[in-house]
């Protein structure tokens, strides 16, 4: 992808914004277990950070999604990796369901002030037994007059400590898995949401998670994004925008690991000679900027088919997973052999960037997922004619 004044002056921004308002306080939020979470986001708000590619009506900056990915690689490049995916769930994990399909008056009460960081969003899809098999989840919502009556649980659910809304997945009927569910807006206070616990994790400590039981709550009809029934659909667009966010995110964040392990086998002396002069961590080194850049060409393969509404650019989206997933852990891995065993000491900075990336390829479904739906929809019964990658007129014309 190549990009103009206009995305390097956004990445400029955010970095900016990165180091004066996230980085110094990294530790202390890492050590505390949560952050600042409205304070934080409206400050993001006011800079356009959290509506780059939501629509302008609602305080979006209505830009192509090209610009979403420079945002998704710049808060990878924090040191708080928990708040980087806080941010990833208010901007692109919370709300693309809403800004596409929900009603106007739906957008200006929760869409409008997730953009200006006045509230903060979560998304309620995983529960215990049902985290990718999303169509097994058993949480329900039971029309009852003008109001749904929500029963159920969600579990690892980011920001769910802190969030003023959810955008929850449930069964609204009986019906076949793929046609009974519906996306509705849950205000986190209503009466009968109970947040039961903040979980522990290995990583990502700032940003909070829970699980979160649901006993009653009554939400008015009108809160559902969309049609009823369509709920397991839009939630399947939202995972790739996920997918793509944290594919991004991590990428950015092994940029600056290699730049880091580059810099260290540099100084660092074996045998009477520099680690990056044998020819070994030579080649672990190349191996590991190649594959970096395949998944950086596949994730801009993806965003540049978003950008121009093709057909089937989740196609591409789901590939780009299938092959993030063990690319990024594989090139985490043999960066972090690199430092031997001071990258195993927790007052270095490598084993953060571990966690962080192995975290992030896991945790949205993961390449199993986006193999099965690569599998499905084109080796099927009825398989589709899977898109031709735009390579340009050069390697088409070499092509033929």
């Amino acid at each position: 992808m190549i990009f103009t004044q206009e995305h390097e002056e956004l990445r400029r921004s955010l970095r900016r914004f990165v180091q004066t308002e996230i980085d110094p306080h990294a530790d202390a939020w890492e050590e505390a277990g949560i952050f600042p979470a409205h304070e934080l986001f409206k400050k993001a708000g006011a800079a356009g950070f959290l509506g780059i590619s939501k629509p302008e009506a609602y305080g979006g900056l209505g830009l192509d999604y090209s610009y979403s990915m420079i945002a998704a690689e710049e808060w990878g490049r924090s040191l708080a990796g928990g708040v980087a995916t806080a941010l990833g769930v208010q901007t692109d994990m919370a709300t693309p369901a809403l800004a596409k399909h929900g009603s106007d008056a739906l957008r200006r009460e929760f869409l409008a002030p997730a953009i200006s960081g006045e509230m903060v969003a979560c998304i309620g899809v995983s529960e215990e037994g049902a985290g990718s098999d999303v169509a097994s989840i058993r949480t329900r919502a039971v029309r009852d007059g003008d109001d749904y009556v929500i029963t159920g649980s969600k579990m690892w659910i980011t920001n769910g400590v802190q969030a003023d809304w959810m955008c929850l997945l449930a069964n609204t009927s009986d019906g076949q898995p793929h046609r009974n569910k519906s996306l509705i807006i849950v205000p986190m206070k209503t009466k009968g949401v109970q947040v039961a616990r903040k979980l522990k994790k290995l990583g990502l400590h700032a940003s909070d998670t829970a699980q979160i039981f649901f006993d009653g709550v009554r939400v008015p009809v009108r809160h559902r994004i969309g049609e009823e029934g369509r709920g397991f659909t839009y939630q399947m667009e939202q995972f790739q925008e996920e997918r793509l966010y944290a594919a991004a995110k991590a990428v950015a964040m092994l940029e600056t690991a290699i730049g880091i392990t580059i810099d260290y086998v540099r100084e660092r002396k074996a045998f009477g000679s520099a680690l990056i002069d044998m020819q070994t961590i030579q080649h672990k080194l190349a191996d590991n900027l190649i594959g970096l850049r395949a998944v950086h060409a596949s994730l801009d393969n993806a965003a540049a088919h978003c950008d121009r509404h093709a057909g089937q650019w989740r196609s591409f989206a789901a590939a780009t997973c299938a092959y993030a997933g063990p690319s990024l852990r594989r090139v985490s891995l043999e960066n972090h052999h690199a430092f031997g065993a001071i990258g195993y000491a927790e007052d270095h900075e490598a084993p953060r960037h571990f966690r962080r990336v192995h975290l992030d390829v896991t945790r949205h479904g993961g390449a199993q997922a986006a193999r099965e739906a690569l599998a499905e929809r084109y080796l099927g019964e009825t398989p589709l004619e899977f898109p031709e990658l735009d390579l340009g007129a050069a390697a088409h014309a070499f092509r033929r």
